[in-house]
């Protein structure tokens, strides 16, 4: 294990939490991306899984005040970002994936503005994916339909997260959509940023189409809601998996150029 430590500086108003386990070179430009940052009160928090592929040495090498590191065995991508909830020392977290990145050098500080006196316990601007799509913060009452907040562009109160436990590690792939929806229905209030925060790799745990990550949606959906309001939305979680696979179907039998 290695844990390497900012030192002793004043708190920062965001943390920036990165959790990877063999990432390659795209954790170098996520992480470059917040560096970059300019106007804003920032650290980074990576939290890396005993990678094997030469992150661990890299990350000794990347020593500096404004970033801590702790790598070690996790037991998946939400304990990692459990570990990185308790180690971060930044009023408000932003969780980014280690092949997601800042949409420029002055996002934390545009922000910063409306985190400074926002009384809302998550704020959210939008997130692009290399596809095309663009998500903002949904409409919070199509929270019963599926997740309807992307972390890489949600600034969470840090206090918040932990007075509701964080995220379930219990679940591999949705519990995002569990926090989320565990915060809605708590009476935590959410906000929303007109800025472009994140660009995200498609493709990610919650956006393969696995059978897994609908059957986990199926899942949280019931914890939060009365059977009379799921089995419709379960009934079109089935039909989005169904589509899923036709469309990776014709893809594989499409002719190569």
């Amino acid at each position: 294990m290695i844990a390497l430590k900012a030192m002793s500086t004043p708190a920062p108003l965001i943390s920036v939490i990165v959790v990877c386990k063999n990432p390659g070179p795209p954790l170098r430009t996520a992480l470059a991306s917040v560096r970059e940052q300019r106007g804003a009160s920032v650290e980074i928090v990576v939290v890396d899984g005993a990678s094997a592929d030469g992150t661990r040495e890299w990350l000794e090498s990347q020593a500096a005040p404004d970033l801590h590191v702790v790598s070690e065995p996790d037991c998946g991508v939400y304990d990692a970002m459990n570990k990185g909830l308790a180690a971060a020392r930044g009023s408000w977290l932003l969780f980014l994936g280690a092949d997601d990145r800042l949409a420029g050098p002055k996002i934390l500080a545009s922000a910063s503005v409306q985190l400074r006196t926002s009384e809302a316990e998550i704020v959210v601007g939008e997130a692009r994916f290399d596809d095309g799509r663009t998500y903002p913060l949904a409409a919070v009452g199509t929270a019963v339909q599926r997740n309807f907040v992307h972390h890489q562009a949600a600034f969470y109160r840090k206090d918040s997260m932990v007075r509701r436990g964080g995220f379930d590690p219990s679940l591999r792939v949705m519990a995002d959509y569990d926090l989320n929806t565990r915060l809605l229905t708590t009476g935590a209030r959410f906000e929303a940023m007109t800025l472009h925060v994140a660009e995200c790799a498609s493709g990610g745990l919650s956006d393969a189409g696995s059978w897994a990550g609908y059957r986990e949606e199926i899942t949280v959906r019931h914890r939060y809601f009365p059977f009379k309001e799921c089995w419709w939305w379960d009934l079109g979680s089935v039909a989005r998996w169904i589509r899923k696979q036709g469309i990776r179907l014709r893809r594989a039998a499409a002719p190569s150029r």
